[in-house]
């Protein structure tokens, strides 16, 4: 095998084909009965939430994988289940991609969140201050500023008000409305909710690199680049972003790494006793 080109979209192994209809539905009901006015949340109770958040569930450790957040969202990553997945699954049979899917989601998932704890621990910390401080009801705002020169985006919005209590520390009402601010502020950030199957679909991408790596896969239908490369490239890519940890990247960069890397110990030891499977 030296090439690799996309099957007949009518040519879907099982497993594949209803992660693809499963998918599809879920998106449907998101944007059907999970829009604004509704009185169910999908992704409140359905998305991956930091386990430090009154909405982290158990079972979103699974479902988070269903929810996508737009139409480019699922369609890349189920173009990539479909194009890598269904090569997969041929080779291995349903009950085992089936297993690989679903590890490779978890690990995702677990990676994200150990990394999520880690960033929210500052947060956390800086917020418990204001709390203790407003316990012991001095009447000081010195905590609310030490939280504003730590996270500055919590006042961006507000610097009129800002300004208000530098002048008059003393000042309750300006106090109780930054407060307010700041709560919103670390509510947002502590319930941010993480969505979709990209984790699981790195997985994916993982495993049929390892096992085809001198395969050409064809970006855009037309550029020819081995698999091995792209691979490669993209895990440093995604490497890169998420060391980098930019200010408003809302992807879940240790998500897709920690995909990968499941998916790569997985393949790793499923392949050691059949090296002849490497094309």
């Amino acid at each position: 095998m030296t090439e690799f080109r996309p099957s007949r979209f009518e040519i879907l192994p099982t497993v594949v084909k209803n992660l693809l209809i499963i998918n599809g539905l879920f998106f449907l009901a998101q944007n059907t009965f999970g829009g604004h006015g509704s009185d169910f949340s999908f992704e409140n109770v359905l998305a991956l939430h930091a386990w430090q958040s009154s909405l982290f569930r158990p079972w979103q450790l699974i479902t988070h994988m269903f929810l996508h957040g737009d139409l480019g969202h699922i369609f890349g990553n189920m173009l990539a289940l479909w194009m890598f997945g269904s090569v997969l699954e041929n080779l291995w049979g349903p009950k085992r991609f089936l297993t690989f899917f679903i590890i490779c989601g978890l690990g995702a998932a677990l990676m994200h969140l150990l990394f999520l704890s880690y960033e929210m621990i500052p947060l956390m910390k800086d917020y418990a201050a204001i709390l203790q401080e407003r316990a012991a009801n001095t009447g000081q705002t010195t905590e609310l500023f030490n939280f504003g020169v730590k996270h500055p985006n919590a006042f961006n919005q507000i610097p009129d008000l800002v300004n208000v209590l530098a002048n008059n520390p003393t000042n309750a009402d300006a106090s109780n409305t930054l407060f307010q601010y700041v709560t919103g502020y670390y509510e947002t950030n502590l319930n941010t909710a993480t969505i979709g199957a990209s984790g699981a679909v790195f997985g994916i991408l993982a495993a049929f690199v390892y096992l085809f790596p001198n395969t050409y896969i064809y970006l855009y239908f037309l550029v020819p680049v081995k698999a091995k490369w792209l691979g490669i490239i993209y895990f440093s890519y995604e490497l890169f972003f998420a060391l980098r940890n930019s200010a408003g990247d809302n992807i879940a960069r240790w998500a897709h790494i920690g995909g990968a890397i499941v998916g790569l110990l997985i393949v790793m030891t499923w392949n050691k006793k059949n090296k002849k499977t490497f094309y």
